[in-house]
C-alpha cells in the first residue's frame, strides 16, 4: 500500500486482478441526450405525437447489491464500488469483484475522481491485463472424452482409452496415454484417471530434479509435497520444507528446473533480494526467461482439470 496524507496523490495499490473488464467505450451505458429530452413534434392534426418509449439506462451493481459509480477518463467510462472507511488515505482495489476504492469519510467524490483520473494508467493496464487472462483462459478446456489432449512437458499428450491389458501406460514415442476405461466412460472418470497420472509424473519428475539442483547448490531440504495452489507455483518454508504446484508439469522441463532451482535457493536465502537472485542464477542461469514466461502463465491460466 502506498499512502499520502492528500487524497488528490494517495492510491493505496493492490495488486489483486480483476475478474471482468469494468471499462466500456462510451455509449455502453448513458443517459438520453438532451435533444432526446425535447418537446415531441406535433402530428398531422396538430396534437403531439406520443413520445417514443426510451428505456431507462442500465444500473450496474457491485456484488453486495450496491450501486456502482462511473467515471468519464478521455473515451472510456469507468466504473467502480466506493466504500467509505476510517482510512486516512484513498485506495485501489482490483479484484473478482471488480474496482473498490475506499476513501476516507471525509474525503470529497472530487477528490476521489481527481485519485482516479492520476491512477488511471494502473487501473486501465489491470484491466485489460486480467481481460485477457479471462479469454486466455477460455482456450485450454479439456473435453474428457477418447482423444483428449492435456499439455505435459509442454507437449500435448492423447489420451485414448480402452488400453491393452487392462493396465494405464504411457507411450513416449506417440505421445499417447492410454487409459484402462471403456469409450463410453464418464468424463469425471476420465479426469481422475489422467490428473492421477499427472501427479504422479510430477511427484518423480519434480523429485529427481529437486535431487540434481540441491547438489549443485550444496544444500539439503528437510521434505518435499506437492502442492495444488492456486496462485503460487512453489514455497520453501524456514525449516527446509519445500512445496511444489503439481501443475507445473505442464510445462517443459526448464520452467520446473527454474521454480526448483527457485525454491532451493531460499534455502540460502529467505528473500528475493540480489543475493538471492545471484544464488539462483549460479545454479540456472536462464532463470530471467523462465521467470518470464511464468509471469505471463500464472496458475489460473492452466487447463481447468
Amino acid at each position: 500500500m502506498q499512502k499520502s496524507p492528500t487524497p488528490q496523490s494517495a492510491a493505496a495499490l493492490d495488486n489483486r486482478q480483476l475478474d471482468l473488464p469494468l471499462f466500456a467505450e462510451p455509449g455502453s451505458v448513458s443517459s438520453p441526450s438532451p435533444s432526446s429530452a425535447s418537446a415531441p413534434p406535433a402530428s398531422p392534426g396538430g396534437s403531439p405525437a406520443k413520445p417514443p418509449h426510451v428505456a431507462p439506462p442500465a444500473t450496474l451493481l457491485a456484488p453486495d447489491g450496491s450501486k456502482l459509480r462511473s467515471v468519464v477518463i478521455g473515451p472510456r467510462t469507468l466504473h467502480y464500488a466506493l466504500k467509505r472507511s476510517a482510512r486516512r488515505s484513498i485506495g485501489f482495489a482490483i479484484d473478482s469483484t471488480g474496482l473498490t476504492i475506499t476513501a476516507p469519510r471525509w474525503v470529497t467524490l472530487a477528490d476521489i475522481e481527481t485519485a482516479i483520473t492520476e491512477k488511471q494508467r494502473w487501473i486501465f493496464t489491470k484491466l485489460i491485463e486480467w481481460q485477457t487472462r479471462v479469454e486466455q483462459r477460455a482456450l485450454p478446456k479439456v473435453d474428457w472424452k477418447d482423444g483428449a489432449e492435456v499439455p505435459y512437458l509442454g507437449q500435448p499428450v492423447r489420451v485414448t482409452l480402452g488400453a491393452p491389458r487392462g493396465t494405464l501406460a504411457f507411450n513416449a514415442l506417440d505421445a499417447a496415454l492410454q487409459i484402462p476405461l471403456p469409450l463410453q466412460a464418464d468424463p469425471q472418470q476420465i479426469k481422475d484417471r489422467v490428473q492421477g497420472w499427472l501427479q504422479g509424473e510430477a511427484k518423480r519428475l519434480f523429485g529427481e530434479r529437486l535431487a540434481i539442483y540441491a547438489e549443485k547448490l550444496g544444500v539439503n531440504y528437510r521434505a518435499y509435497a506437492l502442492s495444488s495452489a492456486a496462485t503460487r507455483w512453489g514455497s520453501c518454508s524456514s525449516d527446509g520444507k519445500i512445496r511444489l504446484n503439481w501443475r507445473l508439469i505442464h510445462f517443459p522441463l526448464s520452467i520446473i528446473d527454474y521454480v526448483v532451482a527457485h525454491e532451493l535457493a531460499h534455502l540460502r536465502e529467505m528473500n528475493h533480494s540480489p543475493r538471492f537472485w545471484e544464488t539462483v542464477e549460479s545454479i540456472f542461469p536462464e532463470f530471467r526467461e523462465a521467470r518470464q514466461t511464468l509471469k505471463s502463465h500464472p496458475p489460473e491460466l492452466l487447463p481447468t482439470l
